[in-house]
C-alpha cells in the first residue's frame, strides 16, 4: 500500500511540475532571496495530496481537519499564483483553524483555550512560512518532526492512526527528492509551507490534548526560537516585521557564512532531532523545556553578536 502511495504522489508531483511550468509558477531570485536561480514554486502541494490520499484510502478519517487543510492550501496556492490581500489570507486561516479546533474537540474546553490556540497556531503557521527559504529546510525539518511523532505514537502514547503519519512521511520524501539537493527542482511555496505547518500543528494538538503535556511543543522548538527571536531582533532594529528579510539565523549561515543550503538544513534537522530525543528520554519535561529554551536563546544571541555584522555590511 505504501509503495503504491509513493508512486501516486510521485506522479502527482511530476504532474504539478508540468502545470507550474505552463502557468509560470516560479520563484525569481531577488535581493532578499537565499537562492540565485529561477525555480518552480509550490511543489509542497504534494503534502495536501498526501493527506487527501490518506482520507480516501483510510475510511475518511478527520474530515474537519481535511476541510481546514483544503482552505489553507487553496488560499496559499492562490497566493503563490498572485499575492492576495493579507485580510483575505487571515480570513481563510481563521476559518481553517476553527475547523481544526472542532476536529480536536477544543470547543468543549473553556473559551480561552480557543483564543490561546488561535494565537499559538497562527504563530506556528507563519513561522514555517518564514523559515521556508533554503533547499531542504522545510521538508527535512518536517520529516524529523514526523519521525519523533511516530516514535511517540508507537512506543509512548498512541494518539493518531499510524497510517496518517506514514502518508505524510511519504509525501515529505517525495518533496525532499526534488528539494533537498544542491540545485532544487522546486520550492515548497506558500502552499507547501502552510499546509505542512497545518498538518504538524494538528498532530501536535492531538498529542497535547491526549496527554495534557504542553512541553511537546519542543518538537518544533528550533523553528519557534529562531522565528520569535528574529522578530524581537527586528523590532529592536525598528524594522517592519511584516516585510521580507534575510535576518534569520539560517539565512546568515547560508548567505553571509556561505554554508551550503543542504548543510544548513542538515544542521537544523540534527539539532531538532537531538531536542526531540531529549524530550522523549528525560522525564522532567518542563524543566527540560526551560533548559532548551534558555540554551538556544543564549546561543542565538551569541551567534548574532558574532556574525550579524556580516549581514549589516
Amino acid at each position: 500500500m505504501y509503495v503504491v502511495a509513493f508512486l501516486i504522489l510521485m506522479v502527482a508531483e511530476l504532474g504539478y511540475f508540468k502545470l507550474a511550468d505552463r502557468l509560470n509558477i516560479i520563484d525569481k531570485p531577488n535581493l532578499r532571496s537565499s537562492h540565485s536561480v529561477i525555480t518552480l514554486r509550490g511543489g509542497g502541494i504534494v503534502f495536501y495530496f498526501g493527506m487527501l490520499l490518506y482520507f480516501l484510502l483510510f475510511k475518511f478519517q478527520h474530515p474537519w481537519f481535511l476541510a481546514g487543510l483544503t482552505l489553507i492550501t487553496i488560499i496559499s496556492f492562490a497566493d503563490d499564483l498572485k499575492p492576495r490581500p493579507s485580510w483575505l489570507r487571515l480570513c481563510f486561516h481563521v476559518v481553517a483553524m476553527g475547523l481544526m479546533f472542532y476536529q480536536w474537540g477544543l470547543f468543549e474546553f473553556p473559551w480561552y483555550f480557543t483564543i490561546l490556540s488561535l494565537v499559538f497556531c497562527t504563530g506556528l503557521l507563519n513561522a514555517f512560512n518564514f523559515m521556508d527559504g533554503i533547499n531542504g529546510i522545510t521538508g527535512g525539518y518536517s520529516l524529523v518532526v514526523i519521525a519523533a511523532l511516530w516514535y511517540i505514537n508507537t512506543f509512548v502514547t498512541p494518539f493518531v492512526d499510524s497510517d496518517f503519519l506514514a502518508l505524510i512521511a511519504i509525501a515529505l520524501l517525495v518533496f525532499n527528492f526534488f528539494n533537498f539537493r544542491k540545485k532544487a527542482k522546486c520550492f515548497a511555496g506558500d502552499a507547501g509551507a502552510f499546509s505542512i505547518a497545518f498538518i504538524l500543528v494538528f498532530l501536535l494538538g492531538l498529542l497535547i490534548i491526549k496527554t495534557g503535556d504542553f512541553s511537546y511543543i519542543l518538537l518544533l522548538a528550533l523553528y519557534g526560537v529562531d522565528s520569535i527571536l528574529t522578530i524581537v531582533h527586528r523590532l529592536m532594529l525598528k524594522e517592519n516585521i511584516f516585510e521580507a528579510h534575510r535576518k534569520h539565523l539560517y539565512q546568515i549561515m547560508a548567505n553571509e557564512l556561505k554554508m551550503p543550503h543542504v548543510v544548513v538544513s542538515a544542521i537544523y534537522m540534527t539539532v531538532q532531532a537531538l531536542i526531540s530525543a531529549g524530550l522523549i528520554i528525560i522525564s522532567s519535561h518542563y524543566w527540560y523545556a526551560l533548559a532548551v529554551l534558555v540554551v538556544f536563546s543564549v546561543g542565538y544571541v551569541v551567534f548574532m553578536k558574532r556574525y550579524f555584522h556580516l549581514h549589516s555590511k
